[in-house]
């Protein structure tokens, strides 16, 4: 009984021995040592990494020319998943350090060791000796292998595994401008790059935006422009006011920036009878990237304005069925003390590239087609919407695919006091047919909820054409349009665009030369002139809308081409015709633009006897119409419009592109007859003020 009294307890002593072997330390796993008892791994460790280092080690040249003889001395770290990764290394020679980095980068990964059963850090020294020993030769003539030593406290390793995170930061290369990012799109920073986006020869495609730094990136330095730009001292608050963004942290594989928004003005409209405009918007910037492949960007705004008259009247008369007025190009809001608009609005995106071909990017934002100021097929003056976005690009090819949720927001679509929600599917076709003509066709479909439909996931097919589905799924189902673009690149100074949109055509009509209703269609032409009259970074274009009335409008009110309550092309809906003149320069920080618009456009009487329809508002029923024949652009409450905008600044921080402006607004509305929709003004409005320019905020409708 004694002797089995003994032999019960060594064996519990060397159970508990083994357990707290186990459970306390565990040195990584080599590849080839799983095998090994535990008081070999370290063994197995050392003499698989110095085999591995033997075999794959190239000696540079210059070192067998010298003949030279010493050690490399090497720090590296295992991290918790089992990846090595080299932390420093000692060498005489360049090439040295340089061709043990590439040898640690194609370690195979290990099994993490352990503490307490939990993976863990460790970190080792070696020292590699010049010229290189065999270390199978090394063991079968008893010598001693170059020694893999721990150097790290495993308790340290634990209680600072917080910090060691900081070891892997590095300073900011600005990784934004290779990543799957979109330029925030405003036209006048994009005027910065559009030559070069345009030169002869080049297979960029130019219509579908925002763009991507990494398209383009190939024609447009971002790092020059900004490097450029810089001013001030090297002390910190300079460099965060004058070039820097206010946090950037680089990892290994992941990186991110945050900049503070504003947008503070001050202004006086002659023509209101309140004192002052105003807008106070504060808000955060955030964007990074997770490997080589996957970017983010998210955007809040908290925001107060009072604008100039015609704007407050404006969104007023296109507030929601829950009499929320809408700040256009914003979205919904709450009125604020004395004529003013409380309005929040958050965007941002996920974007993901499995391959140089394809970037899949999902959303709440804008999206913009076409070469122009204004777009007839998808513009980005209605308020930010989710969204799904597919870009494949491929030869001379560019195809864009995108799907929307978009609400209509009137009270007598209403459901149960809840909004309307629709869809919309479009795809855009860019083709460059020579280094000078580009082509594009574009497909879009709108449809809404009915009959608990839901999203058609018919559209989802990105190669399917919606007509197609459209009839399949019956007439009154979907409003489809379809579009066409040209660019031509007269020479490496002019461009020349234009745009067709057809939302219904019907042959016989339009040969039969009676200006039928069912010719809904609208074109643009255009040109830009770059360093125009031989002054650099000097920009002028001219730009001729017009589309017909009732284009954009439906039979079933739900399925005009809208989004709460502002149009999903041009601003100013159908029935118009408005000529563009715009001239934008920039000199280091400084820049300018002027821009002249000069339109007639068609409203409805509304007089108390005249209630038709006269196809300018695309938010009625077509049946509704004033009239089958004699359509002409301009008819009903006829109204001419002249605005100019002069525009001058000095960009403040170009990393943010933070800047101070001043702007100074003219505008003349003068339509035959006063309606709720068409007001006589004529307005002065001047503003001044400092604003981080993110997107494009179009006052001219």
């Amino acid at each position: 009984m004694k002797h089995c009294c003994i032999i019960l307890f060594a064996f519990c002593i060397s159970f508990l021995n083994a357990q707290s072997t186990d459970n306390y330390e565990k040195p990584p796993v080599f590849p080839e040592c799983e095998s090994e008892p535990i008081e070999q791994l370290k063994v197995c460790f050392n003499n698989k990494l110095n085999t591995f280092i033997f075999n794959n080690f190239k000696v540079p040249q210059i070192v067998t020319d010298d003949a030279y003889n010493g050690d490399i001395k090497v720090l590296f770290e295992i991290d918790k998943e089992g990846q090595i990764h080299l932390l420093h290394t000692d060498a005489v020679y360049d090439e040295l350090k340089e061709e043990t980095k590439r040898v640690f980068d194609t370690l195979p990964k290990v099994t993490p060791g352990t503490y307490n059963g939990k993976p863990t850090f460790f970190q080792y020294s070696l020292t590699v000796k010049i010229p290189l020993a065999n270390p199978e030769v090394l063991t079968n003539e008893t010598k001693a292998l170059p020694n893999v030593k721990e150097i790290v406290d495993l308790n340290a390793l634990v209680s600072n595994e917080f910090d060691s995170v900081s070891k892997h930061t590095t300073a900011y290369e600005k990784l934004e401008y290779q990543s799957q990012l979109n330029i925030p799109f405003t036209h006048n920073y994009y005027a910065r790059f559009d030559q070069q986006m345009n030169g002869l020869g080049t297979n960029s495609h130019t219509a579908a935006k925002p763009f991507m730094y990494e398209d383009v990136q190939k024609y447009y330095d971002f790092k020059a422009e900004k490097e450029a730009l810089v001013k001030g001292s090297d002390s910190w608050w300079s460099k965060k006011l004058w070039n820097e963004h206010l946090v950037a942290i680089q990892g290994k594989d992941y990186w991110f920036t945050l900049d503070p928004v504003f947008d503070l003005q001050l202004g006086k409209d002659t023509d209101a009878d309140f004192s002052t405009t105003y807008n106070n918007t504060r808000g955060i910037f955030l964007q990074g990237g997770l490997g080589k492949k996957f970017s983010f960007s998210a955007s809040v705004y908290e925001s107060q304005g009072r604008f100039a008259q015609y704007i407050n009247q404006y969104a007023e008369a296109i507030a929601a069925g829950n009499n929320e007025p809408i700040v256009p190009g914003r979205g919904l809001s709450k009125r604020f003390k004395d004529q003013g608009f409380d309005y929040p609005v958050a965007e941002g995106y996920l974007s993901y590239s499995p391959t140089e071909f394809i970037n899949i990017q999902f959303g709440h934002g804008k999206n913009f087609i076409g070469d122009g100021y204004r777009s007839l097929l998808q513009s980005d003056v209605a308020s930010p919407y989710p969204y799904l976005k597919l870009n494949t690009k491929f030869w001379k090819i560019k195809y864009t695919n995108t799907w929307m949720w978009l609400r209509d927001v009137r009270a007598e679509v209403q459901e149960d006091g809840a909004f309307l929600t629709k869809y919309m599917a479009n795809h855009y076709l860019s083709w460059n047919v020579s280094k000078r003509l580009n082509l594009g066709l574009f497909e879009s479909v709108l449809w809404s909820d009915d009959n608990n439909r839901g999203f058609d996931f018919n559209y989802l097919n990105p190669v399917i054409f919606y007509r197609a589905i459209e009839f399949s799924t019956g007439q009154d189902a979907g409003n489809a349009i379809l579009g066409a673009t040209a660019k031509y690149k007269w020479n490496n100074k002019v461009n020349l665009y234009g745009q067709l949109i057809v939302d219904e055509f019907a042959i016989d009509d339009v040969t039969g030369g009676n200006k039928s209703w069912r010719n809904k269609f609208g074109f643009q032409i255009g040109a830009k002139y770059f360093d125009a009259f031989k002054v650099n970074n000097l920009l002028i274009q001219f730009e001729y809308n017009r589309v017909r009335p009732y284009t954009y409008s439906h039979n079933t009110i739900v399925l005009n081409y809208a989004h709460n309550n502002q149009p999903m092309a041009h601003l100013w809906g159908a029935n118009f015709s408005e000529a563009i003149l715009i001239g934008r320069y920039h000199y280091k920080r400084w820049f300018a633009d002027a821009k002249f618009i000069f339109g007639k456009r068609g409203f409805d009487v509304n007089d108390g006897t005249d209630f038709a329809n006269y196809g300018g508002d695309i938010f009625r029923s077509e049946d509704d119409r004033n009239a089958n024949s004699g359509i002409e652009v301009g008819q009903g409450n006829t109204t001419h419009v002249f605005q100019a905008d002069l525009q001058g600044g000095y960009v403040i921080n170009p990393v943010s592109n933070l800047r101070f402006f001043t702007n100074i607004t003219f505008r003349n509305y003068n339509p035959q007859a006063n309606t709720a929709s068409a007001i006589d003004t004529n307005t002065t409005w001047f503003t001044l003020g400092v604003r981080t320019d993110l997107f494009n905020w179009y006052n001219d409708f």
